[in-house]
């Protein structure tokens, strides 16, 4: 049984306020992305795509003389950190359970080594999961981050990776045998 819905971390102001700056058709994208290698490496799905849906909302943007400087962000960024730290405080806030809350934060905050110092990282399979859904996505120069999708769509393309969780997740019927 979930405790909260994609819908639900979708739909929430906070989610909203750094999806906007982030990118929510990348997130969209992302969050489906994670779902199809959740399946194949058998990880939670619903794990797997609140992950993948909140990695960018610690995003900050860089700029430079009113312009998007994408060698400024590669040099100073530390959304994975800021953004594990949203996600697990709006998890909690909302209801997640919070080893689940924990488990997706630290997702978020390996989902990317571009913080990182020089060195290879033992990502676990949850983590694998939300790096690989997030390179899936991404485009030269960051321009994933500012790809556009109508909110009646992503909407509904949430509904439906809730959908298909539901699924994955819900026990099988008990039938009597008479």
């Amino acid at each position: 049984m979930r405790n909260v819905t994609l819908e639900q971390v979708f739909m929430h102001p906070i989610t909203q306020k750094y999806l906007q700056r982030s990118g929510i058709a990348h997130a969209v994208a992302v969050a489906e992305y994670a779902y199809i290698f959740a399946k194949r490496f058998k990880v939670n799905p619903d794990h797997a795509t609140k992950a993948a849906l909140l990695h960018d909302i610690g995003h900050y943007t860089w700029y430079r003389d009113g312009e998007w400087d994408y060698d400024l962000y590669k040099e100073n960024d530390i959304h994975a950190i800021k953004g594990a730290s949203r996600a697990h405080k709006l998890l909690i806030r909302i209801g997640e359970d919070r080893h689940a809350a924990k488990q997706i934060a630290v997702a978020i905050l390996l989902h990317t080594d571009s913080y990182l110092p020089e060195g290879e990282l033992e990502l676990k399979p949850l983590q694998q999961v939300v790096h690989l859904a997030d390179e899936a996505d991404e485009e030269t120069g960051g321009n994933h981050h500012y790809k556009t999708i109508e909110a009646h769509v992503a909407l509904e393309r949430i509904r439906a990776l809730d959908t298909q969780i539901e699924k994955e997740t819900s026990p099988e019927p008990v039938r009597e045998i008479i």
